[in-house]
């Protein structure tokens, strides 16, 4: 789901050799070869997952079951697309190039789906006078606000010395600040910023040791262990600390609830985290080309789970019984399938990844801005 999900590779070329420029078909070919399948196939798996966890969100009330999958589900997702996240801007720099690609592959998103959003929502919330804000990210666009600014400021966490610890001690203190609101989701990007950092720190051989054969057994028995725990853990436990949203307060906790829920909550997602990729194909499969396009499956999805609420998809009894649920699990990953596939990607590759000019878009923002700012003066 991260915007610039193409590792960067380094070619090594001969001198005195001139390459021909490629057809489309075969730059394609070439760009498809440059991403690591293990990353495609992890984020693909991981999109399904995220379309499954908001399939089960009204499905949970008088289901322990569902409730639980759903906890267990809502511990590492999306601490895992925040570590893929920090791992693809492993090499971002505050450069014009890299802050053009920036704006336009994530603040243009984050505008365009946040106004759709908000239009989308008058109507199925019967709320014409919904405003549109761009400082409140509406349903799922929140994840892009936080994108732009952990990517933007993830040279200076690659500067410090101790980044990790720190960005621990950022999230423990977010949860005792409930004055923090929700401008830009702030609460989550703070929240959820350890992860992000991890990902920053991650190298390639970090990756290769979670896909050891060892890794893949020893998962196993956590998994299971972490059912169990959080069918246990239903009755009495919030999961909305791993929402990652709120700070104790707001919570109805103690406040040094929040310090101790952030590291335990921390511990419990990377280790979940740690079994998933143990469990992802590192081979190219049928659906490796299904991961690049994640972004435009998870920012078009919430408009079929919001319909699918409005127009009372859920009311038939049968769809709470055993088989109903299996049905509404298979239908997300379908539906999800099908907004990641690459027809869907071009299709809407102008909102999702807009084709300009990075240094020319920067051009154009400054000169906007230099407008306004001689028409406020």
């Amino acid at each position: 789901m991260s915007a610039d999900a193409t590792p960067v590779t380094t070619v090594t070329r001969a001198p005195e050799r001139r390459q021909r420029p490629l057809s489309s078909a075969r730059a394609g070919e070439r760009r498809a070869e440059q991403r690591d399948p293990f990353l495609d196939n992890a984020k693909y798996l991981a999109i399904l997952l995220v379309a499954v966890g908001h399939a089960w969100e009204p499905l949970r009330d008088g289901s322990r079951t569902v409730t639980a999958l759903y906890m267990l589900v809502y511990a590492f997702h999306m601490p895992l697309f925040a570590v893929i996240s920090g791992y693809f801007s492993r090499g971002f720099e505050a450069e014009p190039r890299g802050i053009g690609r920036l704006l336009r592959r994530v603040a243009v998103p984050y505008v365009v789906f946040e106004v759709a959003y908000t239009l989308f929502t008058r109507w199925t919330s019967e709320d014409p006078d919904r405003p549109i804000s761009l400082l409140d990210p509406l349903y799922l666009t929140w994840f892009l606000a936080a994108l732009f600014i952990w990517r933007l400021t993830s040279p200076v966490w690659r500067l410090l010395c101790w980044p990790l610890p720190l960005a621990l001690a950022v999230a423990m203190l977010a949860t005792l600040s409930p004055s923090i609101g929700d401008d830009l989701g702030l609460q989550r990007v703070l929240q959820f910023l350890p992860y992000f950092v991890l990902g920053l720190l991650l190298r390639p051989e970090h990756l290769r040791l979670v896909r050891r054969r060892a890794a893949r057994v020893l998962a196993v028995p956590v998994v299971v262990c972490a059912l169990a725990v959080a069918y246990w853990a239903v009755s009495w436990m919030n999961y909305a600390w791993f929402f990652h949203s709120e700070s104790a307060e707001e919570l109805a906790a103690p406040a040094w609830y929040g310090p101790v829920m952030t590291l335990a909550a921390f511990g419990c997602s990377v280790t979940l985290v740690a079994c998933f990729l143990a469990w992802v194909p590192g081979r190219r499969t049928w659906f490796t080309a299904l991961g690049a396009g994640t972004l435009s499956g998870f920012l078009l999805h919430g408009f079929v789970a919001q319909a699918a609420k409005y127009w009372d998809w859920y009311e038939p009894a049968w769809i709470r019984q055993p088989v109903g649920e299996i049905t509404v699990t298979l239908v997300a990953v379908a539906v999800m399938t099908v907004l990641c596939a690459p027809a869907v990607q071009r299709l809407f590759a102008r909102v999702t990844e807009p084709r300009v000019p990075s240094a020319g878009f920067v051009q154009v923002l400054r000169r906007a801005f230099v407008r306004v700012r001689r028409q406020e003066g």
